[in-house]
């Protein structure tokens, strides 16, 4: 069984990506399980990518909040003579991804848009930080018995940071990335919020707002056409419509911030969500929104109850 640093005993590869694997791991220190993401070595000069990922894994482990898995530590470990390989050691979410519960098509909306808020709710304390995700996707999203975890803030950057990858790669997934992603341009948070925007789209609708069987097809699509406006859902409120068209605005400045998204699509489902710095109030309804996120699982099912029995969030 490998062991990095001495201390994390890798048990079971957890994960996948096109440049690293999340493994479940034993802290022997701290006598507790968590999730360790081994980064391949990269193909730029490799002192500047691990002092780069060191940086960003530094940035998110300064995040605290209830909607985000924590940062724990960061390391290097030898993948071959001469190169080392950084890994970060993150917070082990137990529960299902998103894009697990998403396979069986698309969420109830009371779901949909409270799933939202959390994750919005975790982009804000980013972004209050001048952290920038660059991956919102439904595989980076875990539905716990306590609630939303947003993952792998190990990729994060900072606001307006110059993009770095090397030419040919792309950091996040090309179904969520904001056209001036597609384009190099500096991330901001305004691409998180477009990916939250497709993530919205994709929860109330069971698909992408844009017509594609592969990446080809969707880049071509993502230039050649606007996303898709949203179906007709019974019940849905026109605010969460308009707010998923303005998340999916080509323009970044015609997009909401992750505050204001989160404060919404909170109060449409009667949530509470724990946002930072709220500055100003949002519009009343029957009862104000909170600042705290409720955590109990039994009223959260209770609050969403429909016609129709709603999937459970975490088997």
């Amino acid at each position: 069984m490998r062991t990095l640093g001495g201390r994390y005993e890798l048990e079971q590869r957890v994960g996948v990506g096109g440049m690293s694997e999340v493994w479940r791991a034993h802290d022997l220190v701290l006598d507790r399980t968590v999730a360790v993401k081994l980064i391949s070595p990269s193909l730029d000069d490799e002192a500047t990518s691990v002092e780069r990922i060191r940086s960003e894994a530094r940035s998110a482990a300064r995040l605290v909040h209830p909607n985000v898995a924590s940062v724990h530590d960061f390391g290097t470990s030898t993948a071959m003579p001469g190169r080392e390989a950084p890994y970060i050691v993150m917070e082990l979410a137990e529960g299902e991804t998103l894009a697990a519960h998403l396979r069986a098509g698309p969420l109830d909306w009371r779901i949909a848009v409270r799933v939202c808020a959390e994750v919005s709710a975790a982009l804000a304390a980013a972004h209050a930080h001048g952290i920038v995700h660059r991956d919102v996707k439904p595989a980076n999203v875990i539905l716990t018995p306590s609630g939303v975890k947003v993952l792998d803030f190990g990729i994060a950057t900072s606001a307006g940071a110059t993009d770095h990858t090397p030419d040919g790669i792309v950091v996040g997934t090309p179904a969520y990335l904001a056209p001036e992603q597609l384009d190099r341009q500096p991330a901001t948070p305004a691409a998180d919020m477009y990916a939250l925007g497709v993530l919205l789209y994709y929860c109330l609708t069971g698909r992408l707002p844009y017509a594609a069987s592969s990446t080809t097809q969707l880049l071509g699509a993502r230039k050649r056409q606007a996303p898709e406006p949203l179906p007709e859902i019974d019940g849905l409120p026109a605010e969460v419509a308009d707010l998923c068209r303005r998340c999916l605005a080509d323009d970044p400045a015609q997009r909401p911030s992750s505050l204001m998204a989160a404060l919404l699509l909170a109060e449409v489902v009667d949530a509470r969500v724990y946002v930072p710095m709220v500055t100003a109030a949002p519009r009343q309804r029957t009862a104000p929104v909170s600042a705290w996120t409720d955590r109990a699982a039994a009223e959260a099912t209770e609050a969403m109850a429909v016609d129709r029995q709603p999937r459970e969030w975490a088997s």
